[in-house]
């Protein structure tokens, strides 16, 4: 990922296990790609005779498309060799925590000279995003602090094999150091330079409740059913082990740019646990630093 630059885009629909961005990054904005937008030949062959929808776009030219065949509905993620990303991240995360909660179940992976995939089976409900529930913010913005809460508990820290501890995540912000510029951050953090941002994130305060973060709680990364309850998380390429307020800070934040202003508490209070400004701010920071 690259530095982030708030930007809402549109939501049209997207299905389950498909990443909404709400973030402007680099030259390129992320988004719904047209219905015309061709299917890279592996994704044809993968199809084998399902109907291809394209539902995502990246800003490194990764695509994300719907097979339909019958009732089954499948979703892969394909994305150019040129791109960085490394899908085989995403998978095994996928695979260790489906053993403990709902998450996408990985049917087929892949790569060649020229890209790589990750095919997935599709999760019940809709986004946190989806027209029905951006009326509904009530709704939402208490089921994705309750599947939050539901996930932390329930994906066991002794036996993760991935970490994603501030001190981690902030000597690798120091390693590109000399490509962070200020003018592409949210504009809560524009005011800083990058020295004073990254002496701000030396300050690493104490863990609160060691769990196993989502990593990326935006709210589009929650599922929910008809019924109005939360159904599972996707796009779990950041799993591992940290402080829950490394969750918590992006999914209250998350809460202003999709709802509107005067829900972060309701999240934290669905969650069950009391607002922490200076953890909040931190992680904030940290998070729009972020790769």
């Amino acid at each position: 990922m690259l530095p982030r630059q708030t930007k809402q885009i549109r939501y049209d629909g997207m299905s389950s296990s498909s990443r909404i961005w709400l973030w402007q990054r680099g030259a390129m904005t992320p988004g719904t790609p047209t219905l015309g937008t061709p299917a890279p030949r592996q994704v044809r062959a993968l199809a084998g005779g399902a109907s291809i929808r394209p539902v995502w776009e990246n800003e490194l030219g990764g695509l994300t498309f719907e097979l339909m065949k019958g009732t089954d509905r499948r979703f892969v993620k394909w994305t150019p060799a040129s791109s960085g990303i490394d899908l085989d991240e995403e998978r095994v995360r996928l695979d260790w925590a489906a053993r403990y909660v709902a998450v996408p179940v990985t049917l087929d992976h892949g790569g060649d000279a020229d890209s790589s995939w990750l095919v997935t089976a599709a999760l019940p409900g809709q986004s946190a995003v989806a027209p029905r529930w951006l009326a509904e913010p009530e709704t939402a913005v208490e089921q994705i602090g309750a599947g939050l809460r539901a996930l932390h508990d329930r994906l066991p820290v002794e036996d993760c094999p991935f970490t994603a501890s501030a001190e981690e995540r902030l000597a690798e912000t120091r390693g590109r150091a000399g490509r962070l510029d200020p003018a592409t951050w949210n504009a809560d953090h524009q005011h800083l330079t990058v020295d004073e941002a990254l002496r701000r994130l030396a300050d690493v305060p104490p863990v609160d409740r060691l769990v196993v973060c989502h990593g990326d709680t935006c709210a589009p990364n929650t599922l929910l059913t008809d019924d109005g309850r939360w159904s599972g998380h996707v796009d779990l390429g950041q799993l591992g082990v940290a402080d829950r307020w490394a969750d918590l800070a992006v999914a209250t934040w998350s809460t202003q740019w999709n709802y509107g202003a005067g829900w972060e508490e309701r999240l934290l209070e669905a969650y069950g646990v009391p607002p922490d400004p200076d953890r909040t701010h931190y992680y904030r920071l940290l998070w729009g630093l972020g790769p």
